[in-house]
């Protein structure tokens, strides 16, 4: 079975090399197209390429809105020469038993699935602090959480993107949410995902950053092995603590956004 990693990047600088190279070794292909980074994410996504030289195919495409990204979505999913595809954003690392139990359910239950979902542990804050569960909304196979389906099937029916991008989704032929579908599993193999963090130093960088603070992560917490391993000269350090106004803030916001998930979600 082959499985090609579909990433589509925008100014990723600070996490997209501990993404890439949280897969490439368990994958046959990471496929990456650039909408128009300002930051150091072609650099390094070029960095990446000289180390793994047959595992990265990248294309520098330009500024896209919300509709073209969606079309970006297809042509990947067009020009993946694959039976597998793993959606990977520049926010999401994974650890390597979790890719690793990936590729081996692949393997073991092959065309019988049409997709899996992975549950995700989502630092808010900094990267040493773990956003609560009741604070993912995710709803999939009767589950509540930080859920996402991050492995496709290429052989389901008409499979294709479609709605901006925000809402996009994968669908099948009779424009069905793959989710949705019966042959979707839940496989315990989580991946972390810095999505509420500095993703990019740019000041054209339109990120997430969200101002909460999390519990702090254990002790003997075991963040991925990328993050620990060498890196080239031009990566920022990925350990960093929040401090100053963002810390003062994400302190005071903290407890009322507790309080809303409490009687509100």
């Amino acid at each position: 079975m082959k499985i090609w990693a579909n990433t589509i990047v925008c100014n990723e600088e600070n996490f997209i090399w501990f993404a890439i190279m949280s897969v490439v070794d368990y994958v046959d292909k990471v496929l990456v197209y650039d909408t128009g980074s300002t930051d150091h994410t072609l650099e390094i996504i070029k960095e990446i390429a000289k180390i793994k030289r047959d595992k990265i195919e990248f294309r520098e495409l330009g500024p896209v809105d919300r509709d073209e990204f969606t079309r970006l979505r297809q042509k990947m999913l067009d020009e993946s020469n694959c039976d597998w595809i793993l959606i990977l954003d520049g926010d999401e690392i994974w650890w390597e038993d979790s890719i690793k139990k990936v590729r081996a359910e692949i393997e073991k239950m092959g065309d019988s699935v049409d997709g899996i979902v992975v549950p995700m542990v989502v630092p808010v804050g900094d990267i040493y602090h773990i956003q609560e569960e009741k604070a993912g909304k995710y709803k999939i196979l009767g589950r509540t959480g930080h859920l996402s389906l991050k492995v496709l099937n290429k052989k389901i029916p008409g499979l294709h993107a479609d709605w901006p991008y925000g809402k996009e989704g994968f669908f099948d032929i009779d424009n069905r949410l793959v989710q949705e579908r019966n042959n979707i599993i839940f496989l315990n193999a989580p991946y972390f995902h810095v999505t509420h963090l500095k993703r990019s130093n740019s000041k054209d960088k339109k990120g997430k950053f969200k101002y909460e603070l999390g519990e702090p992560a254990p002790k003997k917490f075991k963040f991925p092995e990328s993050l620990y391993k060498p890196t080239s000269r031009i990566i920022n350090s990925p350990w960093r603590t929040i401090s100053g106004l963002d810390l003062i803030k994400s302190k005071l916001i903290t407890p009322i956004r507790k309080i809303k998930r409490k009687f509100f979600n």
